[in-house]
């Protein structure tokens, strides 16, 4: 067969010709033989929609990307071993004090590497905003329903390199050996210990003995640069993949419908916006590391079993179960010669997971209360889902007094406090604030839909006062564009389940009924009080009493252009071409 590249031309010489492309040549071999053509064709050009929501996950993405190649230059370079060495580097303050290789080896990285210091503050800052960037997107897909069918599995694995990230953050900071991050270790021992029956085996297992042992060091380092980053690359390519296999969701608009997608394509676009992106977030995490100091673990000093950091305090991410460890009550259980830690257990183990779930459920319950079966690929508005954002607001309210309350020291020393008062006020307010919160949160959401609904019946507010002629004072409404309505009324008026009758039309009574009643009253509580979109016959009765009401200001000559602005000075036109306000 000829592999000759034939030129085309429309002139008047006769075509020549050319020598194949080696680079085509190589392309056509690997096509032959892997179909990558034929199975990228389509994907290549494959539409992604535009929004700056969107872009949280890719902040997560690229941070861990970062996290990457930071990660593999701190390697070459850091020595996971608990063996003692006397140190002997440049930095002054700790010449000669015994320590392990691997606070050594930390040290190395941060004088005497050339770029070691920067790239383990950029190391450290990309953790951080990492784990941000996962909760700040798994919030937006919360609170827009994102999650909804077929998406529910990616919610999950959403879920899952959340807690993955934390763990991998822990891991992580724990490896300098330093003396704050021995007392996280310590912490995690406790935890560990804190198991019914066999927590002490677990822990002398994790430890290889007694804390601290000599092999956490070098256990946490593989976990941390081999374990968890491959399962962390395998839940983000499966993410992706169900992300491509279910298309991007999008909000709703004109021309935007569940069956379709409105944006760009992959490539050249999205791809080069995504590319531009990953810059940004490097040159963010560049100079967070440059100018940002961040875990300096040469004031610490190396870690000794005997003594602990005052004031520590662990990353923000840690902070829940930091914040429940400080508050709960000293409750132990002894039974059978085993003592039950309630105070550690609880709050240590059982709390962290059991919020975890109620998340992750929540799609799966959410179903299960409106029986929806459909799938959805438009996006809800938070408004219009005030139980469901109401319940976030409550979470994050949660999260942050449990944030403040790992730091109750801190907050007695800096603002001279009772220790013990700012204890008691945290466990009271633990259970009282978010759900204060949470009605707030969705009163406020009810009202926003009520808003809606006047703007859609009687059109938005100009600004502009009229006066009748019998001396009342109204203000202009005018009817808002086709494409915000289209957006506000994009969207399903929700379904209230009745309550079952506890016996069917036999007098027998329903095995079922319990089940069926719970999920009415679930029912009930989160959509019984939801503002429904207006139907067709009130925006048609809305338009007719607004065209009736234009009339009687036409007939009574108030139906006159005024922008209000013709008696306060900034009128430079006739009211024949002043412009009512945008909106």
């Amino acid at each position: 067969m000829d592999t000759t590249k034939i030129a085309s031309t429309n002139g008047t010489t006769a075509a020549t010709t050319g020598r194949p492309s080696p680079l085509a040549g190589v392309g056509t071999w690997a096509d032959e033989r892997l179909g990558l053509a034929t199975a990228m064709k389509k994907q290549i050009r494959k539409v992604f929609p535009d929004h700056w929501s969107f872009m949280l996950g890719e902040i997560a993405l690229w941070s861990f990307v970062v996290l990457l190649l930071s990660g593999v230059f701190l390697t070459l370079w850091f020595t996971p071993s608990m063996a003692e060495i006397q140190y002997e580097g440049s930095y002054d303050q700790l010449r000669g004090i015994h320590m392990s290789e691997a606070y050594a080896s930390t040290l190395n990285i941060s004088f005497d590497v050339r770029g070691g210091l920067l790239m383990r503050q950029m190391h450290h800052w990309a953790a951080m905003l990492f784990i941000a960037a996962m909760l700040v997107h798994l919030m937006r897909v919360f609170l827009t329903g994102a999650f909804r069918k077929p998406r529910e599995l990616n919610w999950v694995i959403g879920g899952v390199l959340i807690l993955l990230g934390i763990v991998e953050g822990f891991a992580g900071y724990s490896l300098p050996d330093d003396l704050l991050s021995g007392t996280g270790l310590r912490i995690a021992d406790g935890l560990v210990k804190a198991t019914p029956v066999v927590g002490t085996y677990m822990s002398f297992f994790m430890f290889g003995g007694e804390f601290p042992g000599e092999l956490i060091i070098p256990r946490l380092y593989i976990a941390h640069v081999l374990l968890i980053p491959g399962l962390i690359l395998a839940l983000i390519a499966a993410h992706m993949l169900l992300l491509v296999y279910h298309k991007h969701t999008q909000w709703p608009g004109p021309g935007r419908t569940e069956q379709n997608v409105v944006g760009y394509p992959l490539l050249p676009v999205y791809a080069a916006k995504a590319g531009g992106f990953f810059f940004i977030v490097f040159g963010v995490c560049a100079t967070m590391g440059g100018l940002l100091a961040i875990n300096p673990v040469w004031k610490y000093g190396p870690y000794d079993p005997s003594k602990v950091t005052a004031g520590s305090q662990p990353d923000w991410y840690m902070g829940i179960a930091e914040g429940l460890l400080r508050i709960m009550p000293g409750w132990e259980t002894h039974i059978f010669g085993v003592t039950i830690s309630w105070n550690v257990f609880l709050p240590g183990q059982i709390a962290p997971v059991a919020l975890l779930m109620m998340v992750l459920a929540w799609p799966f319950l959410e179903a299960w209360v409106t029986g929806d079966k459909r799938e959805h690929h438009l996006l809800q508005r938070p408004r219009n889902a005030p139980t469901r954002t109401a319940f976030l607001a409550a979470m994050i309210t949660a999260y942050g007094l449990l944030w403040a309350a790992g730091g109750n020291d801190i907050l007695a020393l800096k603002f001279n406090l009772n220790l013990n008062y700012i204890t008691y006020f945290m466990r009271v307010a633990i259970f009282v604030v978010p759900v204060l919160v949470f009605f707030l949160a969705r009163r406020w959401c009810i009202s926003l839909q009520r808003h809606d609904n006047e703007v859609l019946l009687h059109g938005y507010e100009t600004g502009i006062i009229m006066r009748s002629p019998e001396g009342g004072y109204s203000e202009r409404h005018l009817p808002i564009s086709t494409e915000r309505a289209y957006s506000l009324t994009a969207r399903d008026r929700d379904v209230v389940v009745p309550d079952p009758q506890p016996t069917d039309g036999q007098g027998v009574r329903d095995k079922g009924y319990p089940v069926r009643k719970l999920r009415a009253r679930l029912s009930q509580g989160m959509f019984a009080n939801n503002v429904q979109k207006p139907t067709t016959s009130e925006l048609e009765e809305a338009h007719h009493h607004a065209e009736h009401e234009h009339e009687l200001e036409h007939a009574s000559g108030m139906d006159r252009p005024a922008d209000g602005h013709q008696f306060d000075g900034h009128a430079d036109h006739t009211p024949d071409e002043a412009p009512l306000r945008g909106h």
